[in-house]
């Protein structure tokens, strides 16, 4: 199926901490090969492989020192081809993270960049010379904390970098970079992979002005870069072009895509930006849904705001993932967990456009609270204790209680394994029919027979506060669904029909009681 990304489920992977098969306390690909069943068995149609490849790991993966090999810590190029072909042999499509708004500042790349304001790859990164009393060109602000930019005394300039000192900023105004970066995918897609995830896709370019990025409001603020507004250092209509190069190069490979994510405070705006157009991505998300308050005005005037404003643009919406703490914990506080845990993986696969479920989810695990001594995170560390960083949901997979460390490595793991963690593993969760793990698969397979959730349209219920309502399909033909985001038992009118997939509401005769954290699948129209 060429759209086969189309309304899929695909199931987030975070090598370091799902499966560690020779023993030294990290995650690794061979671990991953081994339980692709697993995953197989949920009823997902992919997985999404944050990076494997070679890095000093400073932010974990995400610095990338080598596009083109793996880590040894994560196996060798021979075991990436074996898990991408067991992939395949189960039905599983592979889709990898690209990082092409900066790379590790061990790349070879950066070396020779950095070493002469002649050398052949001088222009390969942003360089700026200072201002004539040798402070920073600008205001712009680093993710992690500090300004952006990094004095460089062998060129004597400063080189931008969006995110730590070691993750230098590509210029992607520059075509060479673009001509090697395009490069890189090909090698992926002619090695096999089914796409790619691109990590903060609209940090490609920035203002060639360099104009300093008005203040934001925001007193709260931990972070000093969340005192900006970011106009003039991301999203930037310079990167269009090159999304539209790259889109060319997945064209030439039948039934491959790509997700975009965008780190923007304008959701909607940029989600159809990126993906209106045959020259654009194919899908994208955002972190509309991966912080605040889940409620259901804010899902209904994100999702039909996006289709209003773009009605051909596909979206890919996630609750979770490795940079956000757990959505049991963001949103289920005083909320019935299990009940939780299962209404936010059927509302997430029941919207429309392309979920994402990270690993995890499907066992309803929480935020874990880690002591500062145990973190490995530098955004963590560095804004601690009032930002505790990105480790807690990083934690190892619990796949077992009948093994040391959860069944995950027989030594102690690169992060602890919380003890709640460990009674809401795989092994537990596989053989009790009530938990989220069996109502995940139960889920997904009912899914695959209803093609409105998939491909079709959406249209809002007018409802009460604390309902969410939707109608999935074209016709008469459709699903109904409603679920409780509310703290109390609500009431739908349902004219005594069935449900078509039980999450939790109690039928009376002529209504469904529908109590916090449940909800109600009808056939047809509401």
């Amino acid at each position: 199926m060429a759209e086969w990304w189309r309304g899929a489920v695909i199931y987030q992977i975070y090598p370091r901490s799902f499966a560690d098969s020779d023993g030294d306390g990290v995650g690794d690909l061979p671990g991953i090969t081994a339980h692709l069943p697993y995953i197989a068995d949920l009823g997902v149609d992919g997985i999404w492989l944050s990076p494997v490849f070679t890095s000093p790991m400073r932010d974990f993966g995400y610095d990338v020192a080598d596009y083109r090999g793996i880590d040894p810590l994560f196996g060798t190029l021979e075991d990436f081809d074996a898990m991408l072909a067991e992939a395949h042999r189960l039905g599983l499509r592979v889709i990898i993270d690209q990082v092409y708004s900066h790379s590790s500042s061990d790349h070879p790349w950066f070396q020779a960049s950095r070493a002469s304001r002649t050398s052949a790859l001088a222009d390969y990164y942003v360089w700026v010379d200072p201002r004539p009393d040798g402070t920073a060109p600008n205001n712009w602000l680093g993710v992690f904390g500090g300004t952006a930019w990094e004095w460089e005394p062998r060129r004597r300039q400063y080189y931008l970098h969006n995110f730590l000192v070691s993750q230098p900023d590509l210029n992607l105004h520059n075509p060479e970079v673009q001509d090697a970066v395009l490069d890189v995918a090909r090698f992926w897609l002619d090695r096999g992979v089914d796409g790619f995830r691109l990590d903060v896709a609209n940090f490609y370019t920035h203002d060639r002005a360099l104009r300093d990025n008005p203040p934001a409001d925001a007193p709260r603020a931990v972070k000093p870069y969340d005192m900006q507004l970011h106009v003039h250092d991301r999203s930037q209509p310079e990167t269009l072009p090159f999304i539209a190069r790259l889109r060319a190069v997945l064209d030439a490979y039948p039934g491959r895509m790509a997700v975009a994510e965008l780190a923007t405070s304008q959701p909607v705006r940029r989600i159809a930006e990126y993906t209106t157009g045959h020259d654009r991505l194919h899908t994208a998300y955002s972190f509309v849904f991966l912080g605040g308050e889940l409620t259901s005005r804010r899902v209904t005037e994100t999702v039909a705001g996006l289709l209003q404003a773009a009605p051909d643009a596909w979206p890919s919406w996630a609750f979770e993932n490795h940079d956000v703490p757990r959505s049991l914990t963001r949103w289920g506080k005083g909320q019935p967990a299990l009940a939780w845990a299962k209404t936010m993986i059927a509302l997430l696969t029941t919207l429309r456009g392309t979920a994402f479920l990270y690993q995890g989810q499907e066992l309803g695990l929480t935020q874990a609270d880690l002591p500062f001594e145990a973190l490995r995170d530098p955004d963590g560390i560095a804004f601690w204790p009032a930002y505790k960083g990105r480790d807690g949901c990083r934690t190892p997979m619990p796949w077992t209680s009948d093994a040391p460390h959860g069944g995950f490595s027989t030594v102690w793991p690169w992060l602890p394994m919380p003890a709640e963690h460990l009674t809401l593993n795989a092994a537990k969760q596989a053989a009790d029919p009530d938990s989220v793990l069996s109502f995940t698969r139960r889920l997904l397979a009912w899914r695959r027979g209803h093609a409105c959730l998939r491909t079709g349209g959406i249209r809002f219920l007018d409802l009460p506060e604390a309902l969410l309502g939707f109608y999935r399909g074209e016709g008469a033909n459709g699903l109904t669904l409603v679920f409780n985001l509310g703290a109390s038992m609500e009431i739908f009118s349902a004219d005594g029909r069935d449900a078509a997939f039980d999450l939790g509401a109690m039928r009376f005769p002529q209504a469904w009681e529908i109590g916090p954290g449940c909800g109600l699948v009808l056939l047809g129209a509401p």
